[in-house]
């Protein structure tokens, strides 16, 4: 179950296209932005929302990721969908067309490819699975 203590006071942040939130992450598309209840989005990531992101309540996305439903190097576009309680570590990269399971943990610098099912550990260059996470 995820600690909602820490988000006792917290509040939908205000998003400007293009520009940094008071927390210093950044929307692009924003209109393809859905963001769940006590979200935590760490500083200086980037969310390109052109396809489709969205971001389920209780989702932890560490500081400096990319996530992206369009990329211009390989024309590859699709939404990117962070189910409830999933976890991003930093510095990680979401590609499109790319869904995170729910409770699921994507350890730091990870590139994630392909998608991810509810309750594993995943981590690399491509992430891979590396075990299931004990209820």
């Amino acid at each position: 179950m995820a600690n909602t203590n820490r988000f006792d006071n917290w509040e939908y942040p205000e998003i400007i296209e293009g520009k940094p939130t008071k927390y210093n992450w950044i929307v692009q598309n924003k209109e393809g932005l859905s963001l769940g209840e006590q979200t935590d989005i760490g500083a200086f990531c980037y969310i390109n929302a052109k396809y489709g992101v969205v971001i389920e309540s209780y989702v932890q996305i560490g500081s400096h990721c990319s996530i992206y439903s369009v990329s211009t190097i390989d024309e590859k576009r699709g939404e990117v969908h962070l189910k409830r309680n999933c976890r991003i570590g930093s510095h990680s990269t979401i590609l499109p067309n790319v869904t995170i399971g729910e409770n699921s943990i994507i350890g730091a610098h990870s590139l994630v490819l392909h998608d991810m099912p509810d309750n594993v550990i995943a981590y690399g260059v491509p992430a891979k699975v590396i075990r299931k996470r004990n209820a």
